[in-house]
Parts: C-alpha cells; sequence; structure tokens
C-alpha cells in the first residue's frame, strides 16, 4: 500500500466513530485493532514510557465516542506516504505526522503533482497547440519538457504577434460564452483576471473579492480609473455543508451586481461568477485567461493544478509562495511571475507567538478600513442588510484565521504592477511564452514516472 496525501486539512483526514464501525464493518474493526495492538508494540520499544506519544500516534483516539483515525492507518499501513509539492511534503513530516517521520523518514517523499497536456493544451487550446508544433515540432505531446525550445521564438515579433492573436481569440470566445449564460457583455480587450477552483475559506476568493472592492471604491470615490480595464472571472463549487463558502458566492454575485450596474465603472471594471464550475468550462477558461489568481494562505494548499494548467496556456501566475507556485517559480523564473504575501514560515511565527493584530491593521491602514467597512455596511446588499457583516466579524474579531488583512495591502500593490506590465504588450507576451515554455516539468507524465519508479517498483522506469 502506499499513501499519497492529498491535504492537509482535517476533512482530508477522516476520523470514524468506533460504533458506526461496529455495526457497519465490524470485521475490518477487529483487523484495526490488531493492527494498532502491533504498531503500538513498536512505539513501545522505540520510546518505552512515551504515554503521551503512544496516544497521539495511536490508529485508535481515545476520544468519547473513541474514532478511528483513517490518516494514522494509512501511514502505518503504507510502505511510502508523499506530499504532492515540495512545500506539502515538507509539511507533512514537520506538522502533521512528525512523530511518523521520526519513526520511519525512510517512508516519506515528495510527488509533485502534474497535468496531461493531451487535455490541458492540445485539446482545450488547439491553436496554440497547432503554433507550437507549427515551430518545435509535436513532440510536446509526449514530453512536455520539449516545450522549452519555446524560449528561442519569446521575442520573435511573428510568434508574439500569432500567440497574442489566438489568446484573443479564446477571450472572444469566452466572452461570448459568458454573454449566453449571464447575459453580460465583457471587454476583450481588458485584462482578464480568473480565479475558478473549489470555494475555500483557505484559498481566499474573499481576498480577491477585497481587492475588487478596493478597485471600484478607488474608481467610484477617488475618480482613480484602473488601467487597464479589468474583467474579473471568478468560478467553483462550494461542498454542500459549507455555510461560508456559500456565502462566498453569495458575495461575489452581489459584488458583480454592484459594479456591473454602476454607470461609473462602464468600460472599467466587470465581475462575473460563471456557475457550475467543471472540467468542460475550464477548457474554455484556462486558454482564455490572462492573469491566473493562486492566492491561498501560505501552507495550506497541497499543491494546486490550475495553477498549472493556466501557465500552460500562457497566463500569468499572481500567487503567494504556496502549493506548487514555489515550483512553479523556480521554473518560469521570478521576473515571469507575481509573488506576494507572508511565507508558511511567517505564519506559523505569527500563529505561535499571536502576533497577528488584525484589528491593529484595519486601524491604521485607510486601503483595509474602507473595504471591510463596505462589507460590514449594506452597499453590496442593500435589499439584505447586514449579510455579510459576519466577513468582518470573523476578521476582526475571530483573528482573521487565513490572514486576509495582513496580505491585503501587498496584494494591492502588486496588482497595481500587474496592471502596469500588462499595457507593455511585448514583455507581457513575453513572459506569457516563457511560462508556457517552461511548465514542462508539470506534466502528469513526469508525475507517474516518478510514482512508478520510485513507489510502485515497476521496472523500466
Amino acid at each position: 500500500m502506499g499513501y499519497p496525501n492529498p491535504s492537509l486539512f482535517p476533512e482530508a483526514l477522516e476520523r470514524w466513530p468506533v460504533p458506526l464501525f461496529e455495526r457497519v464493518l465490524p470485521r475490518h474493526l477487529q483487523v484495526i485493532y490488531e493492527i494498532n495492538r502491533r504498531f503500538l508494540e513498536q512505539i513501545v520499544v522505540r520510546w518505552p514510557g512515551d504515554i503521551d506519544r503512544m496516544n497521539r500516534m495511536s490508529i485508535v483516539e481515545e476520544s468519547e465516542p473513541k474514532q478511528i483515525r483513517m490518516g494514522n492507518l494509512a501511514i502505518v499501513g503504507s510502505h511510502s506516504v508523499n506530499g504532492v509539492a515540495e512545500l506539502h511534503s515538507k509539511l507533512v513530516t514537520t506538522t502533521l505526522a512528525p512523530d511518523f517521520y521520526e519513526l520511519w523518514p525512510e517512508r516519506f517523499n515528495n510527488k509533485t503533482n502534474g497535468v496531461t497536456p493531451r487535455r490541458w493544451l492540445l485539446q482545450a487550446n488547439p491553436q496554440l497547440a497547432e503554433l507550437i508544433t507549427q515551430r518545435i515540432g509535436e513532440r510536446w505531446i509526449t514530453d512536455l519538457d520539449v516545450l522549452r525550445d519555446l524560449e528561442d521564438h519569446a521575442d520573435d515579433p511573428i510568434f508574439q504577434a500569432s500567440f497574442t492573436s489566438i489568446k484573443q481569440t479564446n477571450k472572444k470566445n469566452l466572452a461570448d460564452l459568458i454573454k449566453h449564460k449571464l447575459h453580460v457583455d465583457v471587454d476583450v480587450n481588458s485584462l482578464f483576471d480568473v480565479q475558478v477552483k473549489r470555494i475555500h475559506e483557505y484559498k481566499r476568493q474573499l481576498l480577491n473579492v477585497m481587492h475588487i472592492i478596493h478597485q471600484y471604491l478607488t474608481l467610484v470615490e477617488d475618480g482613480q480609473v484602473p488601467t487597464p480595464p479589468r474583467t474579473y472571472i471568478l468560478g467553483g463549487k462550494a461542498a454542500p455543508g459549507y455555510w461560508a463558502a456559500k456565502q462566498m458566492i453569495k458575495l461575489i454575485n452581489n459584488v458583480a451586481q454592484v459594479v456591473n450596474n454602476d454607470p461609473l465603472a462602464q468600460g472599467h471594471l466587470k465581475v462575473v461568477f460563471l456557475p457550475d464550475y467543471r472540467v468542460s468550462l475550464a477548457e474554455r477558461i484556462m486558454p482564455a485567461a490572462n492573469l491566473s489568481e493562486q492566492i491561498s494562505t501560505a501552507g495550506k494548499e497541497a499543491s494546486g493544478t490550475g495553477n498549472m494548467k493556466f501557465a500552460l496556456n500562457g497566463a500569468l501566475t499572481i500567487g503567494t509562495l504556496d502549493g506548487a507556485n514555489i515550483e512553479i517559480m523556480e521554473e518560469v523564473g521570478e521576473e515571469n511571475i507575481y509573488i506576494f504575501g507572508l511565507t508558511a514560515d511567517e505564519i506559523q511565527t505569527m500563529q505561535k507567538t499571536n502576533a497577528y493584530d488584525p484589528r491593529a491593521l484595519y486601524d491604521r491602514c485607510p486601503e483595509i478600513k474602507r473595504v471591510l467597512d463596505a462589507l460590514d455596511g449594506n452597499r453590496f446588499c442593500a435589499g439584505e442588510p447586514g449579510l455579510f457583516r459576519w466577513i468582518v466579524r470573523t476578521i476582526l474579531e475571530d483573528g482573521d484565521p487565513y490572514f486576509h488583512l495582513a496580505d491585503l495591502p501587498e496584494y494591492i500593490k502588486i496588482q497595481q504592477r500587474v496592471g502596469v506590465d500588462y499595457m507593455k504588450t511585448s514583455a507581457w507576451t513575453r513572459k506569457a511564452i516563457l511560462n508556457v515554455a517552461r511548465i514542462g516539468k508539470f506534466s502528469s507524465d513526469r508525475t507517474i514516472r516518478e510514482y512508478a519508479r520510485d513507489i510502485w517498483g515497476i521496472k523500466g522506469y
């Protein structure tokens, strides 16, 4: 057995009540008890008298009722345990399972995720795929590292013009879809700023919305016109029982309603939430994006694969040093990606020392205060007064567990730099081409080769 850990979040590390196990899987429970008995014998031999360690590592949690820790069972029962990006794999050994890593360091390893170029470029973006094939041949389809050959064409005006034309065609196709689905007109010459992914507080759709609100208020209250015009495109689904995530979808749609119907914002800002996010819709969105939002709280995202799909299609990433963003930055170059915000280590230190005070940031930063006051008031919920006050309470009274305010000022600044850079068409296009050229590491072919060679023991890899 091998255990690829998908996430550090509790929902990915299930605990099953023993009474449920007894009713549904009685024989399995007997086997688990025996596995645990033999395992704890090893702990007693290795760390005699260390009851706390035994309690932490036991597959059975001595709570009321008792729980089976499925994550512990997976580690005990597997010869290999891996994370899915370098940072995630490190956090597995240091924060999720340090006791197990101390016992079996040889079991732990990293296998960074990948995406298949056959779907996410060849099928999803056929015009770009054809342009690439014309320039470097078709070997890239089964060996994505061959995309490196595109570096020689990054400064070629003819190639840049073709690359830009294809992006515009894809933007027009997405604009047509938005018009059909939402009856909203979007400017294909605007910067398409895209965040599509599962709705979750750690992925920080709220941080994106805070920036949108900031830009909107800067326009309508301060008279500062955003350059270039922006179209913010968001999408994603919320788990059925995840109230906060559902409220985030409501917030995005309410902000879109206000912004899109304000005459002062016309020609400058547009916000859309595409419903029913799915693979077939993603195949329309990824090729059209100019900017890829990967702004999770550092240390929370295991890997991400949307970040890879966007870069493969020539979108530039704006993101934190989290998940696979770190490795993407290493591949494409720091000058071809927009990194901001606290690191995972900085956040851990602030959590341990209680050094983060969102209320103090609110009091001393006018930009932050104006955004939160807009959420606290009824500007975006005139028909449902007070609807979004819970967000302000979560941030100012509950400690802002996902560090939105800590990263917001730097996020606003780097978004300004994105706007300036986007206006330099040739330089932006060069960055986009280099993202495509240097994304070869993130092919699922490489990931599967590593699993086959290092974990599954298949000869020939």
